[in-house]
Order: C-alpha cells, then sequence, then structure tokens
C-alpha cells in the first residue's frame, strides 16, 4: 500500500522513513499535539514550502534546469487569489477563480519564456528567467492602484475558514473546532496531494524521461526525444504547481505583498532547502523545507536559551546572543553542506 501511495519510490533508508513518518505525523496532527498560534503557522509554512520546494526539485534536480523565476510563479498564485478575493468577494469561488487564474498564468509565461529561452545555455536561460522575475517585481511595486504596491494587499476569506465559524459546539481535543482548523487542514491536505501527484510525476516515463536529459541532453536527443518539448512541459508543470503553493499561502496568510511572495530572499531560501535536503529527490523537499522553516522560526529561541544557561561563561553569551540567529543559521547550513554534499536524503540513501 505505501508503495503504491508513493509511486514506487519508497525512502530505501529506515533513518529516513522514521523521520519522514514523524513529519507526517507532526503535520498532520500539529493543531492537537502543538497548539497555539506560533506553532500551527509554522506547520502550515512548512507544508506550503514543502510542495514549493518540490516544484522546483521537479525542475533542477530532475530536469536540470536553473531558473531564478520560482517566486514569480509562486506570487501569481498568491496575487490571483488576492485580486479574486478582493473584487469578487470572500466565497469559495473567487478563491478557486484566482486560483485557477494564478496557475494557469504561470504555466501560460512559463510556456513563453521556456518555448524563447530553453534552446539557450543554461548560465543564459537562468539570466532570462531572473530579469524577467525582476521586471514583474517591480511591475507589482510600482501598480499599487491594482495590487497595493509595497504595502501589499490584505483580503478577507469566506467565513468558514475564519476563526469565529464553529463547525461544533466545543473542542476536540482541547482545540477549537473553529474555522481556522478547518482552513489548516485545507492546506495540509492540498499540499499533500500535491507532494503525491509530483512523486507520481518523478516516477512516471515523463520523469524518467527529464532525468535522461538531465543526464546527457545530446543523448537524449540523439535517441528521439524531443529534448526542448520536455523541458518547457517540465517547466510549466513546476510553475503551475509553484503558483497552486502561492494560492494556499495567500489564503493561510490572507495577505499577499511583494516581500512575502516575490521577493528574491525566499528564492535564496529554495535554493537552501534543497541543497539541505538534497537534490533530485521529492524527500529532500519535506526534510529541507521542515528544518528550514524550523530553524527560522525557533533558533532564535534556542539561542537564547542557551544564552541564559551560559551566562557566567565568557565569550560564550555573545556568541549565543539570539540576534546572531542568521550568523549560526549560516553556520548550520555550512556544516549540512559539508557533512551532506548530496544533501540529507542523498546520504541516508547512500547508507
Amino acid at each position: 500500500m505505501l508503495k503504491i501511495l508513493v509511486s514506487g519510490d519508497t525512502p530505501r533508508s529506515p533513518i529516513l522513513l522514521a523521520l519522514l513518518i514523524v513529519i507526517l505525523i507532526g503535520l498532520a496532527c500539529a493543531p492537537f499535539l502543538f497548539p497555539g498560534v506560533r506553532s500551527v503557522d509554522t506547520a502550515a509554512r512548512i507544508c506550503i514550502f514543502i510542495v514549493l520546494v518540490a516544484s522546483y526539485d521537479l525542475l533542477l534536480g530532475y530536469g536540470g534546469i536553473v531558473s531564478f523565476a520560482h517566486t514569480m510563479f509562486f506570487g501569481l498564485g498568491a496575487y490571483g487569489v488576492a485580486l479574486a478575493s478582493t473584487h469578487m468577494g470572500r466565497g469559495f469561488d473567487s478563491l478557486l477563480v484566482g486560483t485557477i487564474a494564478g496557475a494557469g498564468l504561470a504555466a501560460l509565461l512559463a510556456f513563453m519564456i521556456g518555448l524563447f529561452s530553453l534552446r539557450v545555455r543554461a548560465i543564459f536561460f537562468a539570466m532570462i528567467t531572473l530579469a524577467v522575475a525582476s521586471a514583474v517585481a517591480v511591475l507589482v511595486s510600482q501598480l499599487s492602484s491594482l495590487t497595493g504596491g509595497e504595502d501589499g494587499l490584505s483580503f478577507k476569506i469566506p467565513r468558514a475558514l475564519g476563526p469565529a465559524f464553529k463547525f461544533t459546539d466545543g473542542e476536540i481535543l482541547g482545540v477549537k473546532a473553529n474555522g481556522k482548523l478547518l482552513k489548516y487542514y485545507l492546506v495540509f491536505l492540498s499540499c499533500f496531494a500535491l507532494f503525491l501527484f509530483m512523486l507520481r510525476v518523478v516516477n512516471s516515463p515523463f520523469g524518467r524521461v527529464l532525468q535522461a536529459i538531465r543526464e546527457n541532453d545530446f543523448r537524449a536527443e540523439a535517441i528521439g526525444y524531443r529534448v526542448v518539448h520536455y523541458r518547457v512541459a517540465a517547466t510549466c508543470l513546476s510553475a503551475a504547481i509553484a503558483a497552486l503553493a502561492g494560492a494556499l499561502y495567500a489564503v493561510w496568510l490572507r495577505y499577499v505583498g511583494p516581500d512575502t511572495t516575490l521577493s528574491m530572499e525566499i528564492m535564496i531560501d529554495i535554493l537552501l532547502m534543497i541543497v539541505i535536503g538534497g537534490m533530485g529527490t521529492m524527500y529532500g523537499a519535506v526534510i529541507g523545507a521542515t528544518l528550514f522553516v524550523l530553524a527560522q522560526n525557533y533558533l532564535q529561541n534556542v539561542l537564547s536559551l542557551a544564552g541564559d544557561n551560559v551566562s557566567t561563561w565568557p565569550l560564550l553569551p555573545e556568541l549565543l546572543n539570539a540576534d546572531r540567529w542568521l550568523l549560526w543559521l549560516g553556520v548550520l547550513f555550512i556544516l549540512s553542506v559539508y557533512f551532506f554534499p548530496t544533501g540529507i536524503v542523498g546520504r541516508l540513501r547512500e547508507k
């Protein structure tokens, strides 16, 4: 049953299997295991970034295509939901229209970029995607009457997904049975379904051709595969899934802005998550996104606690100052690359 669910792509490592089960249970039961606004928000972000990172790994790890425009597609999905909800009202129809429009526009833009750019060498394609993404980010910031500019857009979601809505009296295992609980499981189940879909894609004949193109595109072309067609298809699929992740992110935050969806910082974070987890494996997105988001949200707390425990020691309190969490995040990244050059998943699968 497990083999069918994961499309035959089993973890192939007992340690990796245990980690994935712990993460799945933790995310599936987050509102009950870790009650609190911050912990549930962290769990939702992990779910969304798993999908976002996995969609980029479909492009980079499986297709060998380097792109810097992934946050642009992520932002298109988010802005699609925001604009539809702003102009159509707070119904589920607005969310559906915005999600489909955002994903469709992302796929169309990816098709146009890929069709005209994927024939060039990898570095030039990367530069083209960076230029287009930068232009879109500037455009979004300039069109303040439509997109809210630098301030972004706040919008209302359906009442059934809000904290004021109660779908049953009382509590469920000590947690309020309200719309926020429904919203979390909408995000979790949608992300879970998208991840399983991507597992199916990369383990299908299409995914195997992508890997063959990644290894040697000249050989793949020689045996009859239309390399450009496969790369364009992978780019469109990856963009559409990134836009769906952006739509879920917008629904969760009820806000979109250039800094939350279109910034280059998010693109760098995606690359870091892939490197940490392991490129060319969907499970790497799960491990990388989980560790990175947890570090972003809780590393300051850990450093603060550690600093308090060594307050009488020389030098250590300064080094463990919570304000230096970015320094320690960089150190952790360097250590992970040094000890896990093929990523955590790659290293675990070698054993």
